[in-house]
């Protein structure tokens, strides 16, 4: 596994929007103070001309985001690149990066989170290289930073860290006009975090090499030319596989049928374990909740599973890393996650 040089202060992070990009007064607002803050920490920071604009659902047109990422990746300075947001169509990138091209310049650490995932994911499977599943740019732009934002940078700085469940989570209520809020509002912790290990077992505890992110996504590049997965499998086959998982939007039987088709694919070989991050949305059609649809689709790997994890778009989310050896303990309604460079 490649793991990019240590981010040190007074290095160069790049921002772009490979997905969509910032847009609005408030997130511009939010935007300036993510700046702010990574420079008080000692950073300087490069955002390219896409990271605040938004033209539909896109930040520019794919060629557009292809130049703009591909500038930060041959620049030598730039250390590390943050995402601006997430998206939908980052996809699209894809068929334009030449992944032999990509190979001639030092690795740099890719870090974001969500339609992010086409890049994370693929990196890693594809060249071997490690990247940061973790919140996106405007995160860092809270007023006090999230232990959470606090440890994606520790992560890029070399640390090997200790993570413990977080205590609070936020609770989504549905869509809501945000657009005169805070700017720099903190998450709105007010649910109780509680990890549940699938088949009620009182303690797991697995190991294994990481890999995952979206759900969404990841299901999107299964059998296409990106997906890389089970050579990725094979070479770390002695390490044992950790994967992590959570969902933007989706319903219980799309969940059943793409862990069946995982399955049947044979995504779950040299599988060590599973943890599920906490759901945006899951709808429940047919009255399935999501742990029957896992039990149903994957339950006979007879593999540990922990599901309700801080992980994904409930924030707060534990920065992970796709490529490092994950140990994870998970015992009443509690969990730790610990990342190896290895």
């Amino acid at each position: 596994m490649i793991y990019p040089e240590d981010l040190k202060k007074n290095d160069v992070i790049g921002v772009t929007a490979p997905s969509a990009g910032i847009s609005g007064k408030r997130d511009n607002l939010r935007a300036d103070n993510a700046k702010r803050n990574l420079e008080n920490r000692g950073f300087i920071i490069k955002e390219t001309d896409n990271t605040r604009k938004k033209e539909g659902a896109k930040s520019s047109s794919k060629e557009k985001r292809l130049e703009e990422f591909m500038s930060l990746w041959k620049d030598e300075s730039v250390k590390a690149i943050i995402m601006a947001d997430g998206g939908d169509f980052a996809c699209e990138v894809l068929d334009l990066l030449d992944f032999e091209e990509l190979k001639k310049y030092k690795p740099k650490w890719i870090s974001g989170f969500s339609d992010i995932t086409n890049f994370g994911y693929v990196f890693t499977t594809n060249l071997d290289i490690a990247t940061i599943y973790a919140p996106n740019y405007k995160a860092f732009g809270m007023k006090n930073w999230h232990i959470s934002l606090e440890n994606t940078i520790k992560l890029m700085e070399g640390k090997e860290l200790v993570q413990n469940s977080y205590d609070k989570c936020e609770k989504f209520e549905g869509w809501i006009d945000n657009s005169e809020s805070d700017p720099y509002e903190e998450y709105n912790l007010k649910e109780n975090v509680e990890w549940k290990n699938l088949k009620c077992e009182k303690r797991l505890e697995f190991s294994g090499r990481a890999i995952g992110g979206c759900l969404d996504s990841i299901k999107d590049l299964i059998g296409t030319k990106y997906d890389k997965l089970k050579e990725y499998i094979e070479k770390y086959k002695d390490d044992g596989i950790v994967w992590f998982l959570e969902i933007f939007e989706s319903n219980s039987p799309v969940l059943f049928r793409t862990l069946w088709q995982m399955k049947n694919a044979g995504y779950f070989k040299n599988c060590n374990g599973i943890i599920f991050g906490r759901s945006l949305i899951l709808r429940e059609d047919y009255g399935i909740k999501f742990e029957e649809a896992v039990k149903d689709a994957i339950g006979d790997l007879n593999i540990p599973i922990v599901y309700n994890a801080d992980i994904g778009h409930v924030a707060p989310q534990i920065p992970i890393m796709n490529g490092s050896i994950l140990k994870i303990i998970s015992e009443n309604g509690k969990g730790k996650i610990k990342m190896l460079h290895s």
